[in-house]
C-alpha cells in the first residue's frame, strides 16, 4: 500500500493530501529513510512523522484498504 493512503486509513494523518504535503517536505522517515508519498509500506516497516517540533513514530501492524475509526488504532503502534 502507498505510503500517503496507509497514513490516511491508520488516521495517523487525517487527510491525504496532508500525507502527500508532508511527504514532499520531507517529514515522513520510513524506516529512517527520507520517503515519498508512492512508498510501498508493509508490515513491520517504522513510519517517523515530523509535527513540528513533536515526532510521531509507529510501527505498521497490519494494512488494509479500508478501516472504521475504531479499528484504526490496531494498524499500527507507537513506538
Amino acid at each position: 500500500m502507498r505510503l500517503d493512503k496507509f497514513l490516511k486509513v491508520s488516521r495517523l494523518i487525517k487527510r491525504r493530501s496532508v500525507a502527500n504535503e508532508a511527504c514532499d517536505a520531507g517529514r515522513v522517515l520510513v524506516n529512517g529513510n527520507v520517503a515519498k508519498a508512492s512508498v510501498k509500506v508493509k508490515v513491520g516497516d517504522v513510519i517517523e512523522i515530523q509535527f513540528g517540533t513533536k515526532t510521531v513514530k509507529a510501527e505498521v501492524l497490519d494494512i488494509q484498504d479500508t478501516t472504521k475509526k475504531e479499528e484504526a488504532k490496531d494498524l499500527f503502534r507507537y513506538l
